[in-house]
């Protein structure tokens, strides 16, 4: 893809008349993405323009977990030894980089799995791409002190981000009851070995719509002057925050709404824009492949917005639905599989629940009339049980494909 000269022509340029000597490692990370990113991009937006002109899979999952980026990116466009060469030429090490953490947005297999997906599909020139939440700290990083775990934030952006793009053109607004947050999508490549075809990993950032009240603060009012950015940027603050407690129960439910109704929104109006406004046959172009539990409000968020925005009947949007969305099952335990307090979703997400409530009022019909007086079926099967809202049961009731990551699942 690039040979050695362009490779430091490249990296000088990006360093804005910076000796490589004297250079950061930080800095020779940033220079060496800045010129792998340029070099990438006619091939990334190709990429992206045929993914959206063919059926392609949205993949959505609260984890990713990629891994080191620059190391990553080097041996799949199969220029290592030209990096290396290049550095070692500008008097530096490519090994001193690294001290460079990369972002740790996810927390084991569930994020690596869906980051190894994407390796795969761009690889085999398959148009899938991943959606989730762009974390200000991801996964914390840890010590010993005195014998002792110690855990601090992973602050991964505080040097700046060398692989992901900003789009402010694909900015939405993701409502709650009582709260409108814009969802902010940043864009990383991903990049199949050893071919030309690039996947893209869309991350979207919560914003404020109003990031400061400048009459709150002349009232010397300081706290609540800002408390619209503080209250919209919690929501892509931390990876999976403690939900002991109801506030952080909320906080993970408004973390899965936030990203998810962000992805449906621009899939569906990217398809619209395409299509002469049509929504009706979405399902032959577009797949929602969840990936475990926490993007199933996917389902009630499509037929909002087929209902509530394009104007459907319930049983044309809900055939639709059942044929774009797909899930994945990670596990069978019953303390992995997510149910929500009715109290908690009703009241942060209240139309969503509707949608859900009648989604579980038709399918307990079906229940009932296909075993008729068994109770135990409803118990297990309903989607809305003994005051909670049952996930995996959701997504299994309107998946047109329901698989698990392993026979036992």
């Amino acid at each position: 893809m690039m040979n050695k000269e362009e490779l430091k022509s490249g990296i000088l340029n990006a360093l804005h008349g910076i000796d490589p000597k004297t250079a950061t490692p930080q800095q020779l990370h940033q220079a060496l993405g800045e010129t792998i990113m340029e070099a990438i991009a006619p091939d990334w937006n190709k990429s992206m323009d045929a993914h959206e002109r063919s059926r392609r899979a949205c993949y959505f999952s609260m984890e990713f977990l990629v891994g080191r980026a620059v190391y990553n990116n080097l041996l799949v466009l199969d220029v290592m030894k030209e990096a290396e060469a290049a550095f070692a030429e500008l008097g530096v090490s490519l090994a001193d980089l690294e001290v460079i953490e990369d972002a740790a947005l996810g927390n084991g297999g569930l994020g690596r799995l869906a980051a190894c997906f994407l390796d795969s599909a761009a690889t085999l020139d398959l148009p899938l791409d991943g959606y989730g939440i762009r974390y200000k700290y991801g996964l914390f990083k840890q010590y010993f002190e005195d014998g002792f775990q110690k855990e601090v934030p992973d602050d991964w952006m505080r040097y700046g981000d060398a692989w992901s793009v900003r789009r402010d053109e694909d900015a939405v607004l993701v409502e709650f009851e009582g709260q409108t947050v814009r969802a902010v999508p940043y864009d990383m490549p991903v990049i199949g070995c050893k071919t030309r075809h690039i996947g893209n990993l869309r991350l979207w950032q919560a914003e404020p719509v109003h990031t400061f009240d400048f009459d709150l603060f002349n009232q010397q009012k300081y706290l609540e002057a800002a408390a619209e950015t503080v209250y919209a940027e919690d929501i892509s603050r931390v990876l999976y925050p403690n939900d002991d407690t109801w506030e952080g129960k909320k906080l993970r439910l408004k973390q899965q709404y936030f990203f998810v109704s962000a992805s449906v929104q621009r899939a569906v109006d990217r398809y619209k824009s395409m299509n002469n406004g049509d929504v009706k046959n979405i399902y032959k172009k577009v797949t929602f492949q969840l990936n475990d539990t926490h993007p199933t409000v996917a389902v009630a968020e499509l037929m909002r917005i087929l209902m509530d925005e394009n104007g459907l009947e319930w049983d044309e949007a809900w055939d639709i639905t059942t044929k774009t969305v797909a899930y994945t099952n990670h596990t069978i335990m019953a303390e992995a599989l997510e149910k929500w307090p009715i109290e908690l979703f009703s009241r942060l997400l209240p139309r969503i629940y509707q949608i859900v409530e009648e989604i579980n009022r038709r399918f307990v019909e079906e229940i009932k009339a296909k075993y008729p007086g068994n109770q135990d079926k409803v118990r297990k099967m309903a989607i809305i049980y003994d005051g909670q809202v049952k996930m995996a049961n959701l997504a299994i009731v309107a998946g047109y494909s329901v698989n698990g990551v392993a026979k036992l699942h």
